[in-house]
């Protein structure tokens, strides 16, 4: 099995690769209204032409957080997500679906996220936010996109949910030594020594996908001021409004962030 999979992975590789990695949806089972949120559509475009969509949810406050999604599914499936952030902290949330997610073109490739992330912050800007109110948030696939998007463009904050090593470290744990079959990279250990913003890592203990153990080893090789916070009995994809604690650290962290611009 492992010589087939190197074979055809030899023989068109990134499109085998991208199997194994991204696993898109293209229907739309909800939108942010289907949870109360006002919202509006934003359709935008990628450098290399690719266009892409994106839902923009105000909030109470001006921090908007930039919201960079895990490898399956599409921005349906986080509706529930900005909802609870909407309520707990007061930030406006844009979500936006990488190139071949929900309504956006085109098929997904490292550097082809890495594009989308930068013209979802040019959107956001255009759609009237200010860049010192932008705070990135990343969960799992989306804390690698998030950390090449903060070291192109440093952001008031970063924060990384559930984020791994690289694509290589990942591999390493369900096929040991099987990390040369990818050129996919997402190598974010080697990247976030170069952070310039305050950081804020999340990890549920009881996370089945990335072990915990990397998202602390990522949050020990980035500079400072950052913050780890271990969520008890959390798993990959939960967030819980009963997590009083996981909120009180979010909540403590935009605080010590530079004062956002007033609208």
């Amino acid at each position: 099995m492992l010589m087939a999979l190197a074979s055809a992975l030899a023989g068109c590789r990134e499109s085998v690769e991208a199997r194994f990695i991204y696993f898109p949806s293209r229907s739309m089972g909800a939108t942010p209204s289907s949870v109360g949120l006002a919202f509006r559509d934003v359709a935008f475009t990628a450098a290399d032409g690719v266009r892409l969509h994106g839902w923009l949810i105000p909030g109470r406050t001006p921090t908007t957080l930039l919201y960079s999604h895990g490898n399956a599914g599409n921005i349906s499936g986080r509706v529930d997500i900005a909802r609870l952030l909407v309520d707990q902290l007061g930030v406006g949330v844009f979500l936006y679906d990488y190139r071949g997610y929900g309504k956006s073109e085109g098929a997904p490739t490292e550097a082809g996220l890495v594009r989308d992330a930068l013209a979802a912050r040019s959107a956001l800007l255009r759609e009237g936010v200010a860049a010192q109110n932008i705070v990135y948030f990343g969960r799992s696939l989306g804390a690698a996109v998030t950390i090449d998007l903060a070291l192109a463009y440093p952001p008031r904050g970063v924060v990384l949910e559930a984020p791994f090593l690289s694509i290589r470290a990942m591999t390493a744990t369900v096929l040991p030594g099987g990390g040369w079959m990818f050129r996919t990279r997402w190598d974010s250990l080697a990247k976030i020594p170069n952070l310039h913003a305050p950081l804020l890592v999340l990890h549920g203990d009881a996370d089945e996908t990335i072990p915990l153990a990397q998202g602390r080893a990522l949050f020990e090789a980035a500079p400072e001021p950052k913050t780890f916070y271990s969520i008890w009995a959390g798993r990959h994809y939960d967030m819980k409004a009963t997590w009083t604690e996981y909120w009180a650290v979010w909540r403590k962290f935009l605080a010590s962030l530079p004062a956002p611009v007033s609208r």
